[in-house]
């Protein structure tokens, strides 16, 4: 009699459970050789297709991204199952835009420099790495390693005396990029308009200014800052701050008046030679911007 209420409870489980599509053989099919990774996906994001009917891969959520696995149950070969993390960047991406498709993660990959240089979503998310705790790295020091692993040149910049704080991990490299992908230049994040991503922290520098500094509106802060890390103070292009400021402002005639030179080559008012016209800032203290100097002295 016990065997019988056995069976029939199996049945109308079977019944409760959706037809899975030709092909497909569900998730309890997958436990049988790979226990390990069964259970740890248990507590993964990614088995988030074997409980929400919107995907259609309920009881199935390994197939969801390796594909029916009907074959790779007859005949156990890696040739028999597709595995993302092997197959090319468009077809990697494929799969995983069949639940991420139209999600803020995904605004700007057709424009990321990600996607045209095929990075696929697997180059830096791992399924199944440490159970799926790895899926989205979180921690600074984590994301900035990631990074690092193929942005070397960008890292040693880093390691320069004046930098933002990423070796130390106070920041990280998503603080100020966006690695699924934007519009901007270097995937840049979408913080404001004139320059995405500084002012983010630096929003003293935000302006509108009545009084435009014009290298930071329409050049902005790169025309003079090194983003990353630079062996000047401030991080600097240049060692001093008149060699940064004589990039633009060397040898300009006075707009005004022809009868007063307030260029910089003797004798004109600035004479570089005297060392208190050396550094700018002495008097041009607002070189961001100003409410109330059009010099941007105050």
């Amino acid at each position: 009699m016990r065997g019988i209420e056995v069976l029939f409870l199996a049945a109308v489980g079977a019944m409760a459970q959706p037809a899975l599509p030709p092909g497909y053989v569900g998730s309890e099919a997958c436990q049988a050789c790979h226990q390990d990774i069964y259970d740890a996906f248990q507590k993964s994001p990614h088995n988030a297709p074997a409980a929400d009917k919107k995907y259609g891969f309920t009881g199935a959520a390994c197939e969801s991204c390796h594909g029916p696995a009907q074959k790779h149950t007859d005949s156990p070969s890696a040739e028999t199952i597709s595995n993302p993390g092997k197959l090319p960047a468009a077809a990697a991406d494929k799969v995983c835009l069949t639940c991420h498709l139209n999600q803020h993660t995904q605004v700007g990959r057709l424009e990321s420099s990600h996607m045209k240089d095929q990075v696929s979503c697997t180059s830096c998310h791992k399924v199944h790495a440490n159970g799926g705790h790895d899926l989205v790295l979180r921690k600074a020091s984590a994301i900035n390693n990631q990074c690092a692993s193929c942005h070397l040149n960008v890292w040693a910049q880093f390691q320069r005396p004046n930098h933002h704080k990423l070796p130390e991990g106070a920041m990280s490299c998503v603080d100020c990029h966006n690695p699924h992908g934007t519009i901007r230049p270097a995937m840049t994040q979408s913080f404001a308009a004139s320059e995405p991503g500084c002012f983010n922290c630096h929003g003293d520098k935000r302006g509108p200014f009545t009084f435009e500094h014009a290298a930071v509106k329409f050049e902005g802060c790169g025309a003079c800052h090194e983003p990353h890390g630079s062996a000047n103070p401030r991080m600097l292009t240049r060692q001093e701050v008149r060699l940064v400021c004589l990039e633009c402002h060397a040898n300009l005639p006075n707009p005004v008046s022809t009868n007063s030179a307030l260029g910089v080559v003797p004798p004109s008012f600035h004479d570089l030679r005297s060392p208190r016209f050396q550094n700018c800032t002495v008097c041009h203290q607002k070189i961001h911007g100003s409410y109330v100097d059009r010099n941007l002295l105050r």
